[in-house]
């Protein structure tokens, strides 16, 4: 894994937003922009460092499946903050029922430098509504076609996406279209983005579908059922909003009173379905740690406190919710110990590479559970937060 410095195209801008990155800069503290999609320089790997890393995320998949299997039959609930004991039982039948249920794509976060760091570690799942994903899929591909021809990547995701949509097109309630949601609290455009690319994909594989705003689904109280803005009823939803919150506000009981666990005709399917919460939770790292101790591709990780961490790596505290980073702190090795008040997951610190200064993360997608492409992310500091920035990758 190499990282190599390169003069970006001419016209780089205006080229990645009309493939779908509608938000190639990014506004810091002090007013200036600064390019996040930055092919001011892109990272080379070997096949045999790829091939070997799609074995990780497969494996670190099945290992997190084995997990939420444990937190269902354990009820283990309450480790993951879900306190109402109705909310904690219709995420487990969402799990026995998986198999009924589409579940698309997810996001392996890794810590890995390709060399004498030692193998890939996992940081992070993002499984319920992970992002990057037009950059990772598309403006990356056109910009390897542009600056390497004939060279290759670790990319097959708009091939295994309509793919996916194909196979689990007869999980969703036949004659009634697929709704695409996002909130329109998106101020950049990503997620509006993400949710127009994953809707193309679904059109490609002969979906009929919808766009709509979380905030323009309504609740028709005559006929106990969410509509869109024409009253018509909304049976199946891909929503980039997370569970934790549709789940809790105002409307989260009647997601929860018409949940589609194989229910009846007036239920919602949403997808990604409900057991993905056992997945998207920090507390997944901890739960991990247990099953699979030593595992050479985990962090040692607890839930009540930073144990030996505190005293030989350091540690890292999570919540067990967020996302860009938000609420995350960093502890060095022999610094007092803090336990904070809210729930986090004490992960142990290990910094992300160095390379000329640039802190890289790993962010590789799964798609039905398989291995399907790679989207690497940048920061100043130990945490990727919202002025990470994206840079492309070949395959030498």
């Amino acid at each position: 894994m190499k990282r190599h410095t390169l003069t970006p195209r001419p016209d780089w801008q205006p080229i990645v937003e009309e493939q779908g990155v509608i938000y190639p800069l990014t506004r810091y503290p002090d007013g200036s922009l600064r390019p996040y999609w930055d092919e001011s320089a892109y990272y080379e790997f070997s096949l045999p460092q790829v091939e070997a890393l799609e074995e990780v995320v497969e494996e670190l998949h099945r290992m997190c499946l084995a997990a939420a299997e444990h937190i269902v039959e354990a009820d283990r609930f309450a480790d993951l903050g879900i306190d109402d004991p109705r909310l904690a039982d219709l995420v487990a039948e969402s799990w026995r029922r998986r198999s009924e249920q589409p579940s698309v794509y997810g996001r392996f976060d890794l810590r890995y430098d390709g060399g004498p760091g030692g193998p890939a570690k996992l940081l992070e799942y993002n499984a319920d509504t992970p992002t990057s994903l037009v950059e990772a899929a598309s403006a990356q591909w056109f910009w390897m076609e542009d600056r390497f021809p004939g060279a290759d990547q670790w990319n097959s995701l708009h091939e295994r996406l309509v793919d996916a949509w194909k196979r689990q097109a007869a999980l969703l309630p036949p004659g009634a279209p697929l709704y695409f949601a996002h909130s329109a609290g998106d101020e950049l455009g990503e997620d509006l983005m993400t949710v127009a690319y994953l809707r193309e994909t679904a059109e490609q594989a002969g979906l009929r579908t919808e766009a709509i705003s979380m905030e323009d689904i309504g609740w028709d109280r005559l006929s106990g059922r969410f509509v869109d803005k024409r009253f018509r009823f909304i049976r199946a939803c891909f929503k980039l909003y997370p569970w934790e919150w549709l789940a809790t506000d105002r409307f989260g009981p009647y997601a929860l009173d018409t949940l589609d666990n194989g229910g009846g005709t007036g239920s919602t399917l949403w997808i990604e379905p409900a057991w993905k919460m056992l997945l998207s939770n920090k507390a997944l790292l901890a739960v991990l740690w247990e099953l699979f101790p030593g595992h050479p591709n985990l962090l040692p990780a607890y839930l009540d406190g930073p144990r030996e961490l505190a005293r030989t790596t350091g540690y890292v505290a999570k919540p067990l919710l967020g996302r860009e980073g938000a609420g995350v702190t960093v502890h060095r090795a022999g610094a007092e110990p803090v336990v904070r008040d809210e729930a986090c997951c004490y992960q142990e610190l290990a910094p992300l590479p160095d390379f000329d200064g640039n802190r890289v993360v790993l962010g590789t997608w799964v798609v039905e559970g398989e291995s399907a492409g790679l989207g690497i992310r940048e920061s100043a500091g130990l945490i990727t937060d919202e002025y990470a920035r994206f840079l492309p990758h070949v395959i030498l």
